[in-house]
């Protein structure tokens, strides 16, 4: 090994002199010190085993503290549009670097990045929430799943941002290198781009009057049913479902977005910070619209009245709302509609009468455990904004009381509340009262409010808010609350029993109305809209958790209310593997009584990893058939009568793509399937919590008998 190492750093040299060229270096570091480093190390050599291995260990060390920093040089001379290092060469550099040390004796100061490297930075910052059992974050196992630049992303502009702030973009880089056990992957040699429409018409591919699925819900009410004249699908039609084309979303390990169609075209978010318009019958690409931050709410789509432009609305993870040009991709407006660092946009935002009424989330609930921080100061909120400006109309927040200093914790960091009530699920209208319903998480800190875990009723022309029904009291809960570190473990400790799932809205048979919503708890609710959401039933179908429960969203026609049980839970060992016996189960409850039924039990992972048969993801049902994606990875039909099997599909497995980006499903969670027109659309992978990861939009048509 020595004599390979004393061979690269030769050649090292000439490597690095030409690199030197380059505007990012302003010299050769290696020049002055390469003869003496031959040298010692050929004196460590004959001298004895033990100075050898000292000086190995320091040199590993060394190595991969500045392994990370080679590597965010390296990512940023590809950005300043310099010709590819030679991967070589690269390497050679490395090994010749990290020697230095070595010839050094140690004495040479390095910068702090080699003397902390991304393991260290690990520990410090990160691993109190990623390495907590239970913890609603994602483990080391699914960071390694990760693309480094996924990472890094959530690190420098995302999600994590807020949590590393004070850190510099190496440190950023050596955590993002170090949990993922790579570097920055190389850019495309050439920009073209595979998939584009070969001819691009002027106008709508369909009638927008004809099939569709708009927003979340595919109606005003959340209910996820769609007549037969909307899917084109009857259940006798189910089993002959085959894929027709799929779209690849590029350096993703999640596939979070639900797709809407109308017009003959499939508008999605692909996390990966672009908006695509697609075709819904070939799937090329019509265009693409650059976001701030990952899109992974639901689009709506709608007129812009007093123009003749159509317009789809959506919103990112930093709080930013848009309105772009259906037709052509350009950007109409955007606004922010929540300042704090740490608020999302998780909700698909609704629609009625000229107005956007955007739904507030936040993951303060993460950010807010290290015990320095000053937890906390989020509140949830529904924003209204003008359709056709964006400017906003009116905002209410799901705590009335703003948050204020309470007391100090034991670290001596003041404390602040109450804080929380996010709401993650697009809003449901009720157009016969004028108000708009939201359904609510739980708080970060004390006091725990009388709004949080709760379905809230607003005045939709003011923003008044008109009643509340609390489902779970005094649930205050930070995700330390799971860790070492609990200093910042609100005194309440709650469950965690949010709702992630909208209120659907439903008349039934008899004239009746009931607003249904399912809750982590495992409990289903339905609550009374025209008597201030008296509570009509509750029906418990699961254990619930922190992960459910019930969790993205049920399904409903004027009958029965279809509702995904997840109970997902972790092996026992700690390591917080998915275990693949617990869990899952469909649901049918009578919506006039909240009796069960019907319903399916789990179905087996059959000794797949990664696998659990928890049913997270939303559920959607035509006549006749109910719709069910799995964290195993397979999507199934049943009969909404008896049960029985219609169709199944395995998802999790690599796929062709019309785009050429390489692509694989996985675990299903988070957004359920859209039918329009005869053909069914849905994502597949979500490695959030331990499930197989993918990156890729499905969709099947009818085939022949």
């Amino acid at each position: 090994m020595i004599g390979l190492i004393q061979t690269d750093l030769h050649q090292t040299l000439s490597a690095c002199r030409a690199m030197a060229s380059h505007s990012a270096f302003s010299k050769c570091p290696l020049t002055g010190h390469a003869a003496d480093t031959a040298k010692s190390m050929r004196m460590t050599r004959n001298g004895g085993s033990t100075a050898w291995m000292s000086s190995l260990k320091a040199l590993r060390s060394t190595l991969y503290a500045l392994r990370s920093t080679l590597y965010a040089l390296r990512y940023t001379l590809y950005a300043r549009g310099h010709r590819p290092m030679r991967r070589p060469n690269f390497i050679a550099i490395i090994a010749g670097i990290a020697a230095l040390p070595l010839a050094t004796q140690a004495q040479q100061a390095v910068p702090s990045i080699t003397q902390q490297n991304g393991a260290a930075l690990y520990s410090q910052y990160c691993s109190q929430c990623h390495d907590a059992a239970n913890s609603r974050t994602p483990n080391r196992s699914v960071l390694q799943s990760m693309t480094f630049e996924e990472v890094l992303r959530a690190l420098s502009t995302g999600s994590m941002a807020s949590i590393v702030q004070e850190r510099t973009n190496a440190e950023r880089t050596a955590i993002a290198s170090f949990v993922t056990g790579k570097g920055p992957e190389a850019p495309p040699a050439s920009t073209d781009v595979s998939g584009q429409c070969a001819q691009n018409p002027a106008g709508f591919p369909q009638p927008l009057d004809g099939p569709r699925w708009n927003g979340w819900g595919a109606d005003l009410g959340n209910t996820r049913f769609q007549p037969t004249a909307m899917a084109g699908l009857t259940r006798d039609q189910v089993p002959l479902l085959r894929l027709k084309w799929a779209f690849g979303f590029a350096g993703r390990t999640s596939a979070v977005a639900q797709p809407t169609i109308v017009g003959g075209l499939v508008f999605v978010g692909g996390g990966d910070r672009e908006v695509y318009a697609l075709d819904a019958k070939s799937g090329c690409t019509r265009w693409t619209f650059k976001t701030e931050a990952v899109v992974r709410a639901a689009i709506s789509f709608a007129p812009i009245s007093g123009t003749d432009q159509f317009a789809v609305f959506f919103g990112d993870v930093r709080a930013n709302a848009y309105a772009v040009n259906a037709l052509t991709g350009a950007l109409v407006w955007k606004t922010k509609v929540e300042d704090h660092p740490a608020a999302r946009i998780t909700g698909a935002p609704a629609l009625y009468s000229g107005i956007l009424y955007v739904p507030v989330s936040s993951i303060e609930e993460v950010t807010g455990s290290p015990s320095a921080y000053q937890c906390c100061s989020f509140r949830g909120s529904v924003v209204a904004l003008e359709l056709a400006t964006g400017k906003q109309v009116w905002k209410s927040y799901t705590i009335p009381e703003a948050p204020h200093p309470t007391k100090q914790n034991a670290k001596g960091t003041q404390l602040h509340g109450p804080s929380g009530a996010a709401v993650w699920s697009a809003p449901t209208i009720d157009v016969q009262r004028g108000a708009i319903y939201v359904a609510t998480g739980d708080n970060y800190s004390d006091p725990a409010s009388e709004t949080s875990d709760a379905v809230l009723a607003f005045e939709l022309a003011t923003g008044r808010m008109l009643w509340h029904r609390q489902a779970t009291a005094n649930d205050s809960y930070v995700v330390s609350c799971f860790g070492a570190d609990r200093t910042n473990c609100p005194e309440s400790n709650g469950p965690d029993h949010d709702f992630g799932q909208s209120p659907v809205l439903v008349t039934l048979r008899s004239g009746g109305r009931v607003l249904v919503v399912g809750q982590k708890s495992g409990i289903v609710h339905a609550l009374d809209p025209d008597q201030e959401g008296k509570v009509l039933w509750q029906t418990r179908v699961g254990k619930g958790g922190a992960l459910g429960g019930i969790m993205w969203g049920s399904a409903a026609d004027q009958d029965h209310v279809y509702v995904a049980n997840s109970d997902v839970r972790f092996r026992p060992d700690g390591d917080r593997r998915l275990d693949p016996s617990a869990g899952g189960g469909l649901f049918v409850l009578d919506l006039a009584s909240g009796k069960i039924a019907m319903q399916v039990p789990p179905a087996s992972c059959d000794g797949r990893t990664r696998c659990s048969p928890a049913l997270s993801a939303a559920v959607t049902v035509i006549p006749g058939a109910v719709f069910s994606g799995g964290v195993s990875g397979v999507l199934r039909a049943y009969a909404t009568d008896d049960a029985r099997l219609l169709w199944e599909m395995d998802t999790a497995r690599d796929y062709p793509t019309v785009n050429g980006i390489s692509a694989r499903g996985g675990a299903m969670d988070g957004p359920g399937p859209t039918l329009v027109d005869g053909m069914l659309y849905v994502n597949s992978g979500y490695a959030q919590w331990g499930g197989q990861p993918g990156n890729v939009l499905l969709a099947f048509e009818i085939g022949n008998p």
